[in-house]
């Protein structure tokens, strides 16, 4: 057996809650770089930058990652870091803390199994509910990671907390859940990509008797969870990215912003830095998903010795 056994008793919402929060901040941790370069890459060709006009500024996740720090420094692959623990304090505790409670919810009374509908309803309620708590933090977040492209006389903002004060100021409140639509929309599929994807690769290697509920099964599950969910989800994560970071007035409103990504970039434009975005989501998806079964199965251990 690698990793903690399942415990006997099914852990309690509290402790999925508390959790998948804990689990997701581990995996930012670990995959924040990732994160960043695939914001740089998505807005391409929007930031413009006087020391780089006319030419290509970053060039893969390798070079993206290597500019960036020759550039700007090693801190500036966690900008925006503070932003987005906040976000998977908020975020993650409720889509996939939650997820377990609502799909039972969807599985009606008697059944022996929850079906394919049943979980992917499940998925996009987690998902909405997340996305209108934590939308702010996604915001700064994004905007912060945006932030170190442009030169230090441009740089909209100092800190985290200034970018919060900024925007509320500059936009109004309803600037810090700019982009909500499409983020509600991208993590819906998101949610159906990785937390539903993750339940049935899971279940079917259980079931199939292939491996044991375990860590090597929990890798392969939420490696094929991230493929998933970075194939559908990359062309409202660009369109989402790019809204979020706009200046105002610059577009009207995610649609403009789809449109006008459509025909600067066609078809490709929509699966910009889509190698750190599955890198990102792959790795993240494998550290969360294997932190969050462990740190429940560590909670379940704990229980009768605090009793």
């Amino acid at each position: 057996m690698v990793g903690l056994k399942p415990p006997e008793v099914p852990p309690t919402a509290a402790v999925k809650f508390i959790s998948a929060g804990t689990a997701a901040c581990i995996a930012d941790l670990c995959t924040f770089p990732l994160d960043t370069a695939k914001v740089r890459l998505q807005i391409q060709g929007e930031v413009r930058i006087p020391r780089s006009t006319g030419t290509v500024e970053y060039r893969g996740v390798l070079g993206t990652l290597s500019t960036m720090v020759r550039t700007e420094g090693p801190r500036s692959l966690y900008s925006g870091l503070a932003a987005g623990l906040q976000r998977q304090m908020s975020f993650a505790s409720i889509r996939i803390g939650l997820y377990d409670s609502v799909k039972q919810l969807y599985t009606p009374k008697g059944a022996e199994s929850t079906g394919l509908a049943a979980r992917v309803l499940a998925g996009c309620t987690t998902g909405a509910v997340a996305v209108a708590c934590a939308q702010p933090t996604d915001v700064v977040k994004v905007r912060f990671q945006a932030n170190g492209a442009m030169p230090e006389s441009g740089r909209r903002y100092s800190g985290t907390v200034d970018a919060y004060r900024t925007i509320a100021r500059e936009e109004g409140v309803r600037g810090l859940w700019r982009g909500t639509l499409p983020n509600i929309a991208r993590n819906a599929i998101v949610n159906c990509g990785e937390l539903v994807t993750y339940d049935l690769i899971k279940d079917a290697l259980l079931r199939a008797q292939l491996m044991t509920d375990n860590v090597p099964c929990h890798f392969v599950a939420a490696f094929g969870a991230g493929f998933c969910a970075t194939v559908v989800a990359s062309p409202v994560d660009v369109v989402k990215t790019r809204y979020m970071n706009a200046s105002p007035g610059q577009y009207r409103n995610a649609l403009s912003c789809l449109l006008a990504l459509l025909m600067q970039d066609g078809i490709a434009g929509f699966y910009k830095g889509f190698v750190p975005s599955f890198l990102r989501l792959g790795s993240w998806n494998v550290v969360m998903f294997i932190s969050y079964e462990q740190l429940q199965r560590a909670a379940a251990l704990a229980r009768p010795a605090q009793s």
